[in-house]
């Protein structure tokens, strides 16, 4: 069969797609059988892979320390952030002031409605995503801010989801999720977004209880009496015409209320906000919450059908912590489970992204944002920028919500831009990207393409895909390499693009 381009993404697709669910199958005969085992596709080095999954992306200074430090002194580490020095990504976030800004400085600073906000919060994302050495707090962050998802942009929230963002993501990312829920409840962006705001006691708006339960704690272990006596007692919290909380008594609904096991007496309009806090506990300690929150992580971080005993043992060790999540994550990453689950995850379009930006070694601009910008947008085309799934239920992290060809596609691009520079070009890079990843040029083609697949992947390459990543140089595997070989200048952000375009690249 003659190889082009074409039949190499085939090649690609039909791997990744038997491997991890990412793609349509494309032609069988375009891959060898024994480039279809997910075993084969990523090295067994358990640094790599605790790094594939507890960071964007595995870069040769994480591996490096990670390798010195061993699995617990790295994970000691990266669960104390505050002791990790941040300079370069905390500079950049200057540049996007209003990115996690109180209310009222964002309604200081921009026109009602402006979406100027929303655009600097997900920008920040991007920029933490790729160049934060806190790596595992950012991945944890963008966790919860799935399973607390408020859509942005999304209407009513101008003025405060990036206060969401700081004062209930990132301030307990790392610390009790009891915590964290208790703050979304009372703040303004989760109630403005779930009608919440509106509920009056004459009037109580179901929706947010609804969400309160299904979304984010117990999930569809609920009964319809459950949301409606939830939704009394959430009557009263409510945001002012300044944006801020407040709790309004005489918007709230008395009378006992039972949900799910919680009772309380609601006596009087007094008695409502403490009530709602403490449903609030309630819920972010019901067993049900422990296993659907463990299933998550498990399903993040593991797996696509999360492993039943792992998530029986993560449940137990969240309430046996009283809700922390620090001592649940490490049990997680160093459980015979996730050990054993390699190639059993695939990356979504934004951590593809990101993971290419590391891999390349590519710098945030010298000035400006047009480079988020452009990344930014990338991922909007690709469906997948930070928070921009419509409903309240988060992004799905399984392989087959982004398994399509044209998905597959926007990858290879993205791949090729970066890889060449072209787009986004303000990007700082390498002075010679090839070099930068393979020091010591080769004898021969095939065992560059070698090279660049074990520096960006972990892993060589099937010799069938070897041979079509070399077609597109018009080389063979034998082809003999030279550092005067006048056609590698040229050739090199395309084999370098095409390695990154492998299945191997992208399995998390």
């Amino acid at each position: 069969m003659t190889t082009t381009r074409r039949t190499l993404l085939a090649a690609a697709g039909a791997a990744t797609a038997s491997a991890a669910g990412l793609l349509a199958a494309a032609p069988a005969e375009a891959a060898p059988a024994a480039a279809l085992d997910p075993a084969t596709l990523v090295a067994a080095d358990p640094i790599a892979h605790l790094l594939r999954r507890a960071t964007f992306g595995p870069t040769p200074a994480t591996l490096a320390e990670a390798t010195k430090l061993g699995v617990t002194g790295w994970l000691d580490r990266q669960l104390n952030p505050a002791a990790i020095d941040d300079a370069r990504v905390e500079s950049l976030l200057t540049r996007l002031p209003l990115a996690t800004a109180p209310i009222a400085t964002v309604r200081s600073a921009i026109k009602v409605h402006s979406y100027e906000a929303f655009g600097q919060l997900g920008r920040s994302v991007v920029a933490r995503a790729a160049w934060s050495n806190r790596q595992l707090f950012e991945v944890v962050a963008q966790f919860w801010g799935n399973l607390l998802h408020i859509t942005a942009p999304s209407s009513g929230v101008w003025d405060s989801r990036p206060d969401y963002e700081a004062q209930v993501i990132r301030k307990h990312t790392f610390g009790k999720f009891a915590d964290m829920l208790k703050a979304s409840v009372k703040h303004p962006a989760m109630l403005t977004y779930l009608d919440n705001r509106s509920s009056t006691k004459t009037h109580p708006n179901e929706n947010y209880a609804r969400e309160l339960m299904e979304l984010h704690t117990v999930g569809l272990v609920y009964g319809e009496d459950d949301v409606k006596q939830a939704a009394r007692l959430l009557t009263g919290l409510t945001v002012t015409k300044a944006g801020a909380y407040a709790y309004d008594p005489a918007k709230h609904a008395t009378g006992a209320v039972k949900v799910l096991g919680f009772t309380h007496p609601n006596a009087s309009p007094a008695d409502g906000e403490a009530g709602a806090m403490a449903l609030a506990d309630h819920l972010a300690r019901h067993p049900a919450t422990a296993q659907r929150i463990a299933a998550r992580l498990c399903q993040r971080f593991v797996a696509d059908e999360p492993p039943a005993s792992l998530v029986t043992r993560l449940a137990k060790i969240y309430l046996d912590n009283d809700t922390a999540i620090v001592p649940v994550l490490r049990a997680l990453f160093t459980s015979a489970e996730f050990g054993a689950a390699r190639a059993q995850k695939t990356r979504t379009p934004f951590e593809d992204m990101i993971a290419t930006v590391r891999a390349l070694g590519l710098g945030p601009e010298t000035s400006g944002i047009k480079a988020l910008d452009a990344l930014y947008n990338a991922m909007v085309d690709a469906g997948n920028a930070p928070f921009r799934w419509a409903p309240p239920n988060g992004f799905p992290d399984v392989a087959a919500a982004w398994a399509s060809p044209s998905s597959f596609l926007l990858r290879c691009n993205l791949h090729l831009n970066l890889a060449t520079g072209w787009y986004p070009s303000q990007l700082t890079r390498p002075a010679d990207l090839l070099r930068s990843l393979v020091a010591a040029l080769p004898g021969t083609y095939g065992a560059l393409v070698d090279a660049l697949a074990v520096r960006l992947t972990g892993a060589k390459l099937p010799a069938a895909h070897t041979a079509a990543v070399l077609s597109v140089a018009g080389k063979l595997p034998t082809s003999p390499l030279t550092s005067s070989d006048k056609s590698l200048a040229g050739s090199a952000p395309y084999l370098i693009a095409l390695v990154l375009d492998s299945p191997t690249f992208q399995l998390r």
